[in-house]
Order: structure tokens, then sequence, then C-alpha cells
């Protein structure tokens, strides 16, 4: 049993898989409380579902991929449980997490974006620095950037842990309405660094204040 906050069909507005349609299941809790947080109605509201109610629900869309998300969905143990279901059912699953939380348990098969809290969040504090070193070569590294600050702490994490090397993609996304796209592509250009700029597509597409998208 999972309390859940929604489960919705869109696409895919970070990652490498970018565009591509995808079935969200946001958890519900959260122990972070990032500054810029996009879903802090997932802290509280939801309702409890079983594994078959959810499985029933994800694959009643179609569609063959799947992001666990939150929230901070790690932090309820059904969700591995869940994560085998659908995988079983041929799904291609995805977790993000806010990397303060044990990626150990991720089955190897699922692939991780793990978000590295920068200290314009509030958070940087929290992350815990074991889960590099349990990053595997198809996981994902994100890290939101709201000033040069941020750039830096990120840049310097990212030469520091060798990122590039451990995992599939590190992603630089500007915090939307705060830091301009542009300026956050020249400081990439300018340090020449290995790493994707991402913008979040379905901010772009429907708004930043709309829900189950």
């Amino acid at each position: 049993m999972l309390t859940i906050n929604e489960i919705f069909h869109s696409v895919q507005g970070e990652s490498t898989h970018a565009g591509r349609p995808c079935v969200f299941v946001r958890l519900t809790a959260c122990d972070l409380r990032c500054v810029w947080c996009d879903s802090p109605y997932a802290f509280h509201e939801g309702r409890k579902m079983s594994i078959d109610e959810i499985v029933d629900h994800v694959t009643g869309y179609g569609c063959d991929l799947v992001e666990m998300t939150g929230g901070e969905p790690l932090l309820q143990k059904d969700v591995y449980p869940l994560m085998e279901r659908l995988h079983d059912a041929g799904l291609t699953v995805l977790v993000e997490t806010g990397g303060h939380r044990s990626i150990e348990q991720v089955p190897s098969w699922a692939t991780v974006v793990m978000d590295v809290k920068c200290p314009g969040s509030g958070e940087a504090a929290q992350h815990d620095a074991a889960n590099f070193g349990r990053l595997r070569p198809h996981d994902e590294v994100k890290f939101v950037i709201a000033d040069r600050a941020d750039y830096e702490y990120a840049r310097d994490v990212v030469t520091r842990e060798d990122l590039p090397q451990k995992a599939a993609a590190v992603l630089f996304s500007p915090v939307h309405g705060r830091l301009d796209p542009k300026t956050l592509s020249e400081w990439v250009l300018g340090d020449r660094l290995p790493v994707r700029v991402q913008l979040q597509l379905h901010k772009y597409i429907w708004g930043p204040e709309v829900r189950g998208v």
C-alpha cells in the first residue's frame, strides 16, 4: 500500500527521455523543503492505493515509460515492489529522487535521475554523498541552478566526482523563471563542461502552474 498524490499521462519534461510520452506516479511526502519546489501539494495530499490499483491505472494508459516521482518516492518502502510489478509488465521505469536517500535498493534495470541540490535550494547539506558511488552507468544526475553560485557549486561537484564517467548524463537545469537558459548555456560553453543544458519542457508547453502535466 502506498500514498499516492496523483497519477497522470504527459510528456516527459526532463532527463534524456524529454519529449517522450510518460506516465507519472507522484508519491506523497517529502522530507526536503527546496525553496523553488514546484510540487508542494505533494507534501501532504494523497490517498492510499494498493500496488494492484496503481499498476492497473498506469498500464491503462498504454504507455511504455513510467516515472516514480514526488515528493520523494524513496520514502515509501512499497515503491520497490511497485517498481518490480511495473517492470514485469514490460515498462521502462525511471525514479526521480532528491539524492538525500540511498539509491542502493533501486533495481539495476531502473534508471535513477538523481537531483543533486545546489545551495540556492536551501537543502544542499542534505545530500547523501555516498550516492555518487552508487550510480550505475545508465543513471542520470540533475542539478537545478538558480544563479552563478549554484552553477559553480554544480560544476565543482561534476568535476570532483567525475560524474560524466559515472552516469549516462549530467543535466543542468535553470530554475524556471529565475535563471535565463541563455545565461546558463553560456556558462557551460565557457567552461566546456560535458553536461546537457535542459529545460523543463512541460512548463513551456502547459505553463508553470498547471498540475497533472
